[in-house]
C-alpha cells in the first residue's frame, strides 16, 4: 500500500542548481538594504523567467483568455502524486504508461535519467533530456491526470516548434509541473 502522506521537496534551488533556457533571463539576486550593512531589514531586488528553476505551466502560457496562475487555486497543484520511473533515456513514451496505475485524481510524476543523473540539478542547460512524447500526453489528458510533471526544463523535446506535449495537456485542463528533482523520492 502506498502512503500518501509522505512530503518531498522536489524543488531546484534558484541559481547555481537550476538551468536556464537558451534566450531566457538567468536567475539574479541583488540586495538592497542589509543587515549587514546597518540597515533595518533585508530586501531583495530578483530578476528571473516565469519558466525558472521548479514552475508551473498552465492553460494560459499557450492558449489565449485561459486560465493562468492568478486563476487557479493551490489545491489544484498540492495533490499526492504518483511517480513513475521511466528507464527510457529518451522520452517517456505511451508503452511505458499502458501497463501503469495512474490512480484517479493523482498527480503523475515522471522520474527519469533527469533526476538520477542529476542533470535537472546540474546548473547546466542541456539539449538532451528525457521529455514526454505526445502519445503520453494524449494518454494522460485521457486519464484525467490533474497534474503531470517532469524532471527537466519542459515536457516537450528541445527545439519543438509546436509544442505538442504542452498543448495536448493543457487542452485537456492537465496541469504541467517542470523542473522537479526526484532523485530522492520513491
Amino acid at each position: 500500500m502506498v502512503n500518501y502522506k509522505e512530503i518531498y521537496d522536489i524543488s531546484v534551488t534558484l541559481g547555481d542548481e537550476a538551468p536556464v533556457y537558451p534566450g531566457d533571463p538567468a536567475y539574479s539576486r541583488e540586495k538592497v538594504f542589509s543587515l549587514d550593512k546597518g540597515d533595518i531589514a533585508e530586501v531583495s531586488k530578483l530578476t528571473l523567467c516565469a519558466h525558472s528553476g521548479t514552475h508551473l505551466d498552465l492553460p494560459a502560457h499557450f492558449f489565449r483568455n485561459s486560465p493562468g496562475v492568478d486563476a487557479v487555486p493551490p489545491a489544484s497543484f498540492i495533490l499526492p502524486a504518483r511517480v513513475l520511473e521511466i528507464e527510457d533515456r529518451q522520452a517517456v513514451g505511451l508503452d511505458e504508461l499502458k501497463s501503469r496505475d495512474t490512480g484517479s485524481g493523482l498527480a503523475v510524476l515522471f522520474k527519469t535519467a533527469n533526476s538520477r543523473s542529476g542533470l535537472v540539478r546540474s546548473g547546466r542547460f542541456s539539449e538532451e533530456y528525457v521529455f514526454i512524447r505526445k502519445k503520453a500526453a494524449l494518454r494522460l489528458a485521457a486519464l484525467k491526470v490533474p497534474l503531470a510533471g517532469i524532471d527537466y526544463y519542459s515536457v516537450d523535446s528541445f527545439g519543438s516548434h509546436d509544442y505538442p506535449s504542452h498543448r495536448t495537456l493543457l487542452a485537456a485542463g492537465t496541469l504541467i509541473l517542470e523542473g522537479i528533482d526526484l532523485a530522492a523520492v520513491p
